[in-house]
């Protein structure tokens, strides 16, 4: 899917107002930033979630940080490794 389709003339009225928009922004921000950091646990770690495997390190869970952005400040859930050797590259 493309983002173009996502974003249409009818899901973009639903914004009355500069702070509506950007919340919704800060929010996409958020849930990208924290599915990319799941992306590179998935890299580091050598297998997708949930996908079976001999490796002896793996997932535990999820610590939380705070990260300031122009869209002001956000919580984000960090995924963490059995190991404590994941030291992610976004945040």
């Amino acid at each position: 899917m493309r983002p173009e389709d996502l974003l249409t003339d009818e899901f973009l009225k639903q914004f009355k107002s500069r702070d509506a928009l950007s919340d919704f922004l800060g929010q996409l921000q958020k849930r990208g930033i924290e599915k990319m950091l799941e992306g590179e646990l998935d890299g580091h770690l050598g297998y997708d979630r949930h996908a079976q495997t001999a490796h002896s390190n793996s997932r535990n869970g999820y610590g939380k940080k705070n990260i300031r952005t122009r869209y002001g400040e956000s919580e984000i859930s960090v995924p963490r490794d059995r190991d404590a050797s994941f030291s992610p590259l976004i945040v």
